[in-house]
């Protein structure tokens, strides 16, 4: 396991905003495919699952994101990140 988060690690360095966006909407589209698959009867428990989880993730990704929001972190004023002289 450490060796695939290893490697997750370098790829996102490498990656553009763009290519996560493209992932994002990967993940989407699995998430939609995934929720036609569900049963009816289960749907309910489904989409409370899955709310908990969107919960959990989108507080702590926003907390980390506001400070580079409000411009309270390095390169918050350039766009390429290079500190300005």
């Amino acid at each position: 396991m450490h060796r695939l988060t290893d490697a997750a690690d370098r790829y996102l360095k490498d990656c553009t905003w763009r290519d996560i966006s493209v992932l994002k909407f990967c993940l989407i589209a699995l998430g939609a495919l995934l929720g036609i698959a569900v049963p009816a009867r289960k749907k309910k428990a489904a989409a409370w699952v899955s709310s908990l989880v969107f919960v959990a993730a989108y507080v702590p990704l926003m907390a980390k994101f506001l400070p580079y929001l409000l411009g309270k972190r390095a390169g918050a004023g350039d766009i390429s990140g290079e500190k300005q002289l």
